[in-house]
This record gives structure tokens, C-alpha cells and sequence, in this order.
């Protein structure tokens, strides 16, 4: 009599079987460049029939999984061989960590036979990434392969999602195994994020909630943190309810439509009216915002007597940097619908919600010459201006580190809520935005993306142009060609007297360039010809457009500090004034 067994199992290589889980996980699209310790994995996805892109540079690929994991809310993922393509990854993983972005990355390992004996391209990879991910996951059991996977997803989707690395040695991916059916499930709530939520006690929401009502001013400081839990109709639902003004860092624009008359734009490093509002407020609540350098004005933001409610899922960020009069360890949607069923919603403060509406106002009258500017050179300002006219309500624009990120952060108006914009400011890194803007192009469908990045970070990547047009991507690159390493010299200018080092660029035409590499491409030097550009450059849908425009080479005139906030009359050394 022949046994039947009701756990069939399946014999496959380690490579296959990672992708056979990342498949069952959703099947992501992945970014990667082979090595030999990968091919059977590549392989598995080939038959599999998933997608995967040849990149031009790691990094670039980690940093289109981090843009595609933040527009769809699920892990992007990534592959990297060992030694240099593990390495390479590293400023990317970074990014993701500080920002909270779900990725994982699958790399590939030495062959445990051979370790340590000068293998070609072997280096202490996982001591070098460690610090930059949650979690390091690596592969010592084959049979443990789809164990490893559930664990790498659930690491990355809960609490503050990150990064996670599933280190796989050469024998590990080469290597055969026997996997029964049933080890081969997924965790479903692990597919994206937020994959858990926790509540705030209810004993600190109360606390919280009776200093919310002795507040005749309170103002919300919203971070990053709201689109990783999703929170943006909670957030709206308490703001309205309760007659609470909005701020926001850059990674928390979007958290409410900046068109929302509770609005009171960027608050920081660089505002409109909201490090004002901070000061005269008489209780803040910070809900998804570490409260960083940026986001204090290097650590003078905000006054130490006025009270803080500190809403974060991070339990160790809260009084990190400032401190917390009321700390709510939870997830920021239920902890906004904890918070506002605590508080009193009879309180009446539609003379502070009207007087922030006011200044805002105010304040957008008298920013509009600079959005409408004629000027040549392009001002950054008009050139933010052109790009939301061009783009729909949801459409995407990618901001680079440097001053593509302080100058959309600054000006530029997203329409509603959710992740319409992107700026990479857990690492600041430049050469985010093309790359960035390939991973959300790839996520956004048929809704158009614009990238926006200054020369010196499309110089960095300017190799991946070529795989958005093996893609057919209908991006649009716009680069802020300044030929300087912007900001770096505007520092200069302020600091030394224009005693300028090593920040000047070589004058560059990279619509030339983009042409050919097989790109639509337009160059534009007056401001009169930008919408036009624009509107030609995102009805292009099957391959990127270049959009080279051409603004000052004053450094006097490149940062918006310069312009909203003014310099100190006197810089002295050591200073930092942006």
C-alpha cells in the first residue's frame, strides 16, 4: 500500500526559491545587476515570468525600489551581488532606514566552502551594511529560505518599516533543496504597509487630550511618518474637527492637501509662516516627525515652554530631541482617531484658524511675483510654478537632495493628500531624482511623474537614462542646470565672500545629451517657453523626456532661505545658515 503524503514537497535551488516567495509576496518589480552568486534566483525569475530591470549602478536600483515602495505603500525590492553590487547599495539602504521605506534587498554571498580565502570580490559586506537596514537576514539553511523571506517582509512592514537584507551565500542559491507545499505560504498582512497598527495607551491619550483642550492655538507638525501609516483622512478628520492649523516637514507634505486652508505650508529649516505660528502657539502635536535637525531649525525650534504631544511608532524618538510633555507610542491614523474621539469637539477656534488662513494667504500674494517671474535666468521659483501647472492633481513630482528638495519643499503645492510628492530626505543624498523617478513612474501607471534634479545629481546618474528608455518610461526629467554644485557654492557665497572651491560645474546642454541617449529632450532659457515644454515633455509616454532649464548662475540668488528668510546680517564661522 503506498503512502500518501498531504504535504508534497518540491525540490528547487535557493535562488529559485527566493523567487518563488518574493513572488508570493506580490511579485514587486525588481531592480538589479547580476553576479554569478545570483544567476540561479535570476533564473527562478525569468521563468516566473517577473519583472526585473537591469541597472546601470546598484544604488540607483535600491533608490527606484525606495520611490516605487513609497508611491504603492509595498517593500520594493532589489539585488545586488556580492563585494562591489552589496556595497554599492549602501547610501541607498541608508535613505530608505531614515525615511522609513519598506525594502528588501536580496544579496549575494561568497560560497561558505571557500570563505575567507581571497575570494574574487569578497569583502566583510554584511559588517559594512548592517548599520543602514533593520535587519540582516542571512541564508545558512536552505530549507529555511521561505521562513526567511516571511521574516525579511515582516521586519520591513512593521513598526517604522525599513530596509532588510536576505544574504544568500553561493551554495546557498546554486544548492538544491526539498520544500514541502505548505512552507511555501506568505503572510498576507506582511505585504505592505502598515502590515500591524498599535493604539496608543489610553490613559496617555487622555492626558494628551485634556492639554489639546486648554489650547486656544494649537498647531499639528505633521513628518514622513503620516504616509507611512496612511493617515492622511485621519489627520484631516482631527484637523477639521477640532479647529487644529497643519505644518509639515518635507518628507510630510502631502500628509494634507498644501490647497487645504488648514495648511500653513513647510515649517523648519525653511517656512512660510509656520516656524512663526510655532512660536505663538500654545500646544503642538508632532505626529509622525523625529523632530530632526531640519525640522528644528538645528534644535531652536520649537520654544521649550510651549507643550508637545509626541505621536510616533517609534517609542525611541519620542523626547529624543525635543521634549515631550506627552508621549503616544503608536500608529499615527489610530492615534489621531484616539485622540480626536478624547477631545472635546464643542471648543471653538475659528479665530486662530481663520487668522493662520489670513497669513498664509498673505503670504501666497506676496510669493506670486517670484511664481510668475520673468526673469532670465529661470527663477527656481517659476520653474516649481510651471511644474504643478503641468502636472494633474495626481500627478507625482520626485525631488532630488540639494535644491530640488529646499526649493519644492518650499513652493511647491500638492493638491491632495497622499504621496504626490517625494523627496529624499532621510539621507539628503543628490542623484535620487532620476532614479526616484523611475521607481514611482514604474508604480504611478498612467498618472504622469516628473523628477526634478539639479545638474550635479543628474550627473551622478545620468547612465540610468538609458534604462528609463529601455523601459519605455513616459518620465519626465527636469534639471536644474546651474552648472555649480549649487548649494555648496550659495554657502560659499554667504560664508567666505565668494572665495569659491571646487563648486563650479562644466557649462553642459544635457538636452544635447538626452538626444543622444534617445530621449525627447527640450532646453529652455526663457521662462515664457516652460509650460509649453512641460506639456510637451509629460504627453511623451513611451520613452523620457529631458526638460534642461537653464536658471542663475548667481549664488547670491540659488537658496530660498535667501528669499523667504533672509541671511544673517553677519555669518560668522561655523554658522549654518540653511
Amino acid at each position: 500500500m503506498t503512502e500518501r503524503r498531504n504535504d508534497p514537497t518540491r525540490r528547487m535551488n535557493g535562488g529559485r526559491a527566493v523567487a518563488e516567495m518574493l513572488n508570493a509576496y506580490g511579485g514587486a518589480p525588481i531592480w538589479g545587476m547580476a553576479g554569478f552568486q545570483l544567476l540561479p534566483f535570476y533564473d527562478g525569475v525569468r521563468a516566473l515570468g517577473m519583472t526585473h530591470t537591469l541597472i546601470n549602478d546598484e544604488r540607483c536600483g535600491a533608490f527606484a525600489a525606495d520611490a516605487w515602495a513609497r508611491v504603492t505603500g509595498r517593500p520594493g525590492v532589489v539585488d545586488a551581488t556580492l563585494g562591489p553590487g552589496a556595497t554599492n547599495l549602501l547610501t541607498a539602504l541608508v535613505e530608505s532606514l531614515n525615511a522609513g521605506v519598506p525594502m528588501i534587498a536580496v544579496v549575494g554571498d561568497a560560497n561558505r566552502t571557500h570563505a575567507w580565502k581571497n575570494m574574487t570580490q569578497e569583502t566583510r559586506q554584511i559588517e559594512m551594511l548592517a548599520p543602514a537596514v533593520k535587519e540582516v537576514i542571512r541564508v545558512e539553511v536552505g530549507e529555511r529560505i521561505p521562513e526567511h523571506v516571511r521574516r525579511a517582509f515582516a521586519v520591513a512592514t512593521s513598526g517604522r518599516p525599513g530596509p532588510v537584507i536576505l544574504d544568500v551565500p553561493e551554495d546557498i542559491a546554486h544548492g538544491e533543496f526539498d520544500f514541502s507545499e505548505e512552507a511555501l505560504y506568505v503572510d498576507e498582512a506582511c505585504k505592505r504597509i502598515p502590515s500591524l497598527r498599535a493604539r496608543p495607551d489610553a490613559a496617555a491619550v487622555e492626558r494628551a487630550a485634556a492639554l489639546l483642550d486648554r489650547a486656544e492655538r494649537p498647531l499639528l507638525l505633521a513628518g514622513g511618518g503620516i504616509h507611512l501609516s496612511e493617515a492622511w483622512e485621519a489627520l484631516r478628520r482631527f484637523a477639521e474637527t477640532h479647529g487644529v492649523p497643519v505644518a509639515h516637514t518635507m518628507s510630510g507634505k502631502g500628509a494634507i492637501a498644501c490647497t487645504h486652508p488648514l495648511s500653513m505650508g513647510l515649517f523648519g529649516r525653511y517656512d512660510r509662516i509656520a516656524n512663526g505660528l510655532i512660536e505663538e502657539a500654545d500646544a503642538l502635536i508632532a505626529v509622525g516627525c523625529k523632530l530632526g535637525e531640519i525640522a528644528t531649525k538645528r534644535y531652536t525650534l520649537p520654544p521649550a515652554h510651549i507643550p508637545l504631544i509626541h505621536l510616533e511608532i517609534e517609542a525611541g524618538e519620542i523626547g529624543r530631541a525635543v521634549r515631550a510633555h506627552t508621549g503616544l507610542w503608536g500608529d499615527a491614523a489610530a492615534g489621531l482617531d484616539d485622540l480626536a474621539a478624547a477631545c472635546d469637539a464643542r471648543i471653538d477656534r475659528s479665530a486662530w484658524t481663520g487668522e493662520t488662513a489670513r497669513r498664509h494667504a498673505a503670504w501666497r500674494e506676496e510669493a506670486r511675483a517670484r511664481y510668475e517671474s520673468a526673469e532670465r535666468p529661470v527663477n527656481m521659483a517659476r520653474l516649481v510654478h510651471a511644474i504643478r501647472t503641468a502636472l494633474p492633481d495626481d500627478g507625482i513630482l520626485v525631488a532630488d537632495g540639494g535644491f530640488a528638495g529646499h526649493w519644492t519643499g518650499l513652493l511647491y503645492d500638492t493638491r491632495q493628500a497622499g504621496r504626490t510628492y517625494i523627496a529624499d530626505r532621510g539621507f539628503a543624498s543628490i542623484g535620487y531624482g532620476l532614479p526616484g523617478g523611475m521607481g514611482a513612474a514604474l508604480a504611478a501607471g498612467d498618472r504622469p511623474v516628473v523628477a526634478l534634479s539639479g545638474d550635479g545629481g543628474f550627473n551622478m546618474t545620468l547612465g540610468e537614462i538609458e534604462t528609463a528608455r529601455r523601459l519605455g518610461l513616459g518620465l519626465t526629467v527636469a534639471v536644474v542646470n546651474n552648472a555649480a554644485s549649487g548649494y555648496v557654492k550659495a554657502l560659499q557665497h554667504a560664508m567666505y565672500g565668494g572665495r569659491y572651491q571646487s563648486s563650479d560645474l562644466s557649462e553642459t546642454d544635457y538636452a544635447a545629451a538626452a538626444r543622444a541617449l534617445g530621449c525627447h529632450e527640450v532646453r529652455v532659457e526663457d521662462p515664457a517657453d516652460l509650460d509649453a515644454a512641460f506639456a510637451e515633455a509629460i504627453a511623451e509616454r513611451n520613452r523620457p523626456s529631458v526638460v534642461d532649464v537653464v536658471v542663475t548662475r548667481d549664488p547670491a540668488q540659488m537658496l530660498p532661505g535667501m528669499d523667504n528668510r533672509t541671511a544673517a546680517p553677519k555669518i560668522e564661522q561655523g554658522d549654518r545658515i540653511a
